[in-house]
């Protein structure tokens, strides 16, 4: 079974895409990691709201991709630009497309 999270980021106002640029960061960051599946950033109708929907193959590989310097650092930049963070929710991924069984 794989762990999956996914939560909703409030920007500060006017700072969205400043913080989608820092996230998109980070996902790319991830492609190297192998215990991370997925790592979507959206944003919906709500102004200063953005998604992230994170796959890993397990709670400890979600764990330890939060250790390296780079993924450290990206999360210090982050921080000044977040205003709350709601809808957070970790999941037990069952499967379906693109995920393994």
């Amino acid at each position: 079974m794989t762990y999956g999270l996914i939560g909703k980021l409030t920007a500060q106002a006017g700072r969205r895409e400043e913080l989608v640029d820092l996230l998109l960061q980070a996902a790319e960051a991830l492609t190297r990691d192998p215990g991370c599946l997925h790592y979507v950033v959206s944003t919906s109708d709500e102004p200063e709201a953005v998604w992230v929907w994170e796959v890993w193959a397990d709670k400890a590989a979600h764990d330890a991709s939060l250790e390296p310097a780079d993924v450290r650092a990206l999360i210090r930049a982050a921080r000044p630009l977040i205003a709350g963070m709601s809808d957070q929710a970790g999941l037990a991924v069952l499967g379906g497309k693109g995920l393994p069984r």
